[in-house]
């Protein structure tokens, strides 16, 4: 294997592992105020269709941006509401957000687009289309470092960037604001934040809504710049993927892009490399495309350690009379 082949599989793991991130670090916020959110792989399905179908109509992935964290932040909404104001159990209310998303998106698209439950594909405006930073043209044929540069750090979309440049933000935010020391507070004494006068519904709904912003980046990022356009069940996993991520990095923003870069990584491999020939047997496809999914469940049963949630995490808060 060569260096430029190494490049281009590091490339696609950027990519792939990219709304893995945007998904993990949503999940982070609404884990680190208490509320544990399986519906992170509804949430991201949502925003996908929504950015697709606009993106499709107006042929403005800007505007189809729009819709989609719309569409994510409208179920973020209810799985507050089940959750924080009529303190329901977290998770059948997550679960309940992926099955209206799954659902909703096929019903939707296939009464609007009549293609079977997908949107038109999408081109041109409709999609946000790779940037190539200053000079990277210029330095392409340098050995190493320009291979890097040009064909490593340039030509993603800008949500790419986004969501690499969300990982310093949220680490500073949680762990440098006084917003950031109330909510991790909440996730592991409520009662202490509301001694203090301050409002646990209105920050964990806070959470809640910094969640359906990310993980709506990730299923836009899904339908308009990973693809061109929305599938049926195109998120594919990549919620409950995520959601390994944040435990297998133990609620920190900084190990969740290793996490999520890892499993884009494994995920890369098992693309650029469908059939492994060991000799004796000859791995079929089907196998190399369940791995990143195997060692999601390897590396949960026995190399993360001990992971410890936030301590008030999945309980709904009452307050005190």
């Amino acid at each position: 294997m060569d260096f430029a082949t190494i490049v281009e599989i590091l490339d696609s793991a950027v990519r792939l592992g990219t709304p893995l991130l945007l998904a993990c670090l949503a999940g982070l916020f609404s884990e680190r105020a208490g509320i544990f959110d399986i519906g992170l792989e509804g949430k991201m399905l949502m925003a996908a269709f929504f950015s697709g179908a606009v993106a499709a109509v107006t042929g403005n992935a800007w505007l189809g941006l729009l819709a989609g964290v719309g569409g994510s932040m409208s179920l973020a909404f209810v799985h507050g509401l089940a959750s924080i104001t009529f303190r329901g159990n977290q998770l059948i209310s997550g679960v309940a957000v992926n099955f209206l998303a799954s659902g909703f998106t096929v019903l939707i698209a296939q009464s609007w687009f009549h293609q079977g439950g997908r949107t038109p594909q999408l081109s041109g405006n409709g999609r946000f289309e790779p940037i190539t930073l200053p000079g990277a043209e210029a330095v392409k044929d340098v050995p190493v470092i320009g291979q890097i540069y040009a064909n490593l750090l340039s030509g993603h979309s800008i949500l790419v960037y986004v969501a690499f440049a969300m990982v310093p933000i949220t680490w500073w935010v949680l762990f440098r604001t006084r917003f950031g020391l109330r909510l991790r507070a909440v996730g592991e004494n409520p009662e202490s934040v509301d001694t203090a006068g301050i409002s646990v519904i209105r920050l964990r709904y806070t959470a809640v809504a910094i969640t359906g912003v990310l993980a709506g980046l990730g299923g836009v990022y899904l339908a308009t710049g990973l693809a061109a356009g929305f599938v049926k069940e195109m998120t594919a996993g990549r919620g409950y993927i995520a959601l390994a991520a944040l435990i297998f990095a133990k609620w920190r923003p900084v190990p969740a892009l290793g996490a999520t870069m890892l499993f884009g990584l494994l995920e890369a491999i098992s693309n650029r490399y469908p059939n492994i020939d060991l000799g004796v047997i000859t791995l079929p496809i089907q196998f190399m495309q369940a791995v990143p999914y195997i060692l999601t469940v390897i590396i949960l049963a026995g190399f993360i350690g001990k992971a410890i949630p936030p301590r008030a995490g999945g309980q709904p808060y009452v307050k005190e009379r």
